[in-house]
């Protein structure tokens, strides 16, 4: 009895073990197909045959206006059913690693001042990949925005900065970009008023640091900013940085768009604004032009006048300058520089150490004052020295000669007492300093070109502004850094402060 019940139980325990034997034979192949389902799968979701037609696998987008993006790890492109695929697949996780390119696309047709090129980076995996396919898949494209994405820039895909671009540029590039000349320099065509072929192949040659706009290359309101515009693409396509837009309007007698024909609101005199004593009248000044000015494309005004007109008998500022007194030149020409800020244009104080005092035109030819340095800091360096304090980020040297401070009649542009001693060292300026047009008088009837452009440089100016012969005063800086003259640190310690201005603009 008891023999015939075990043997029952062991039956029923040989049975359970077949169940259980089967069931999990059952489950073994289950997961074999399950398995080979998934790697069919899998081969549908890959990136293509690299040996095919190239495709983008991962995209990886930064903003550079607003410092949004992605996820550098890969980004996969599902390909479409009908798309077939074959993969080697890697023995183990790829490792995504994160390739710059360069983004191309069709810059806008209007391009402002202030336009920033657009950066994007691309994000491949490390592991080995090949497909075949029949068609490309679509890689969605950066949507259109109000700032213009502007062509191959030399520093698409990396951080821009001051130092990434000075290591970018040839000694060529670096000397043109000191200069700031008038549009017919370029092409020897003295009504150049429109950016076409020609002016863009010359550009392409001496990529300047900015155009000054004056006389016939002022037609109508369209002409310039159609101008201004495909001068600035032509910049950021060949150097990767805007143009310093540049133009006398300071308002009353000498107002380049405000004495055109063009249909712009008069601000009337200077030496009018400061006799009512009214600041906030100076800062509709520099409002109103400025507002004009960037419609126009512009970026830099070479105004206010800063000159105290401590020379009664001055005839050259005397209606330009806010007057006698040198704290009220001060805060007139502050705010102005604040109007025109307001409106996204650069301000620039004029014409240091102060025109007022002088006897005689530099337009024309000699011009000095006998003032010793403690009488000009009593009364026409005070501006400067206020404007300085607020952040001035342009000053323009006058070619004023001061024989009592300088010990000869070598004008204040090209003197490195006034210039790097006095401005820099003394007075602390650390912005950029422009010369005023080397084509006057006070400067060709003693030196060339060529002379005048590395004399500048040597006394510490940044920027050479309108030399009466470019080509000359170019070659003639590009000599003198060849043969030891000026150095190329002297070069970059000017274009370090050059970029930093078209880096905020381009920002």
């Amino acid at each position: 009895m008891k023999r015939n019940k075990i043997k029952r139980i062991f039956a029923s325990m040989l049975m359970l073990l077949v169940l259980v034997q089967t069931g999990c034979n059952k489950n073994d192949n289950d997961k074999t197909e399950n398995t080979a389902t998934v790697a069919g799968e899998s081969s549908s979701v890959v990136t293509p045959d690299l040996s095919a037609e190239p495709v983008n696998t991962a995209v990886s987008t930064e903003n550079t206006e607003n410092h949004m993006s992605t996820d550098s790890a890969a980004i996969v492109q599902t390909a479409k059913p009908t798309e077939s695929f074959e993969t080697n697949l890697p023995t183990s996780a790829p490792t995504a690693s994160a390739t710059a390119v360069t983004h191309k696309a069709t810059a806008s047709s209007s391009v402002t001042a202030t336009a920033a090129p657009s950066k994007t980076a691309t994000a491949v995996s490390s592991s080995t990949i090949t497909a075949k396919k029949t068609a490309t898949p679509t890689v969605e494209t950066p949507k259109a925005t109000s700032t213009p994405v502007v062509t191959d820039t030399p520093y698409v895909g990396e951080e821009i900065t001051v130092q990434s671009i000075i290591d970018e540029m040839t000694l060529e590039e670096k000397v043109a970009q000191l200069f700031v000349v008038v549009p017919y320099a370029l092409t020897d065509i003295s009504n150049a008023n429109a950016a076409n072929e020609t002016y863009k192949n010359v550009f392409d040659k001496y990529p300047v640091g900015g155009f000054c706009y004056m006389g016939n290359s002022i037609v109508s309101e369209s002409q310039v900013k159609k101008m201004i515009s495909k001068s600035q693409q032509y910049s950021y396509d060949r150097v990767g940085v805007p143009l310093f837009t540049c133009i006398d309007e300071e308002g009353g007698t000498v107002a380049r768009i405000g004495n055109s024909g063009i249909g712009v609101p008069s601000v009337g005199n200077m030496c009018d604004i400061g006799a009512s004593g009214d600041v906030s009248a100076a800062k509709n000044v520099g409002s109103t032009i400025g507002d004009y000015l960037s419609e126009f494309g512009f970026n830099v005004d070479f105004a206010p006048v800063a000159d105290v007109l401590s020379n009664p008998d001055n005839t050259v500022v005397k209606k330009r300058s806010f007057g006698s007194d040198s704290e009220i030149v001060s805060d007139m020409a502050l705010a102005v520089m604040r109007g025109l800020e307001e409106k996204g244009v650069y301000g620039t104080l004029k014409h240091f150490p102060g025109h007022g005092a002088t006897e005689g035109d530099t337009h024309e030819g000699y011009a000095y004052t006998s003032k010793t340095l403690e009488e000009l800091e009593k009364c026409e360096l005070i501006p400067f020295a206020d404007g300085i304090e607020s952040g001035a980020d342009f000053i323009m040297v006058g070619h004023i000669s001061l024989p009592n401070i300088i010990g000869d009649n070598t004008p204040a542009s090209l003197s490195h007492k006034m210039i790097t001693e006095i401005l820099r060292e003394k007075m602390g300026y650390d912005g950029i300093i422009i010369t005023d047009a080397l084509n006057m008088g006070a400067i060709t009837k003693q030196y060339s070109s060529a002379e005048a452009a590395v004399a500048t440089l040597l006394a510490g100016s940044d920027m050479i502004l309108m030399p009466d012969d470019f080509v000359s005063a170019y070659e003639g800086v590009l000599e003198a850094v060849c043969d030891g003259t000026v150095t190329e640190k002297r070069i970059d310690e000017s274009l370090e402060r050059i970029l930093k201005i078209k880096l905020e603009m381009m920002n």
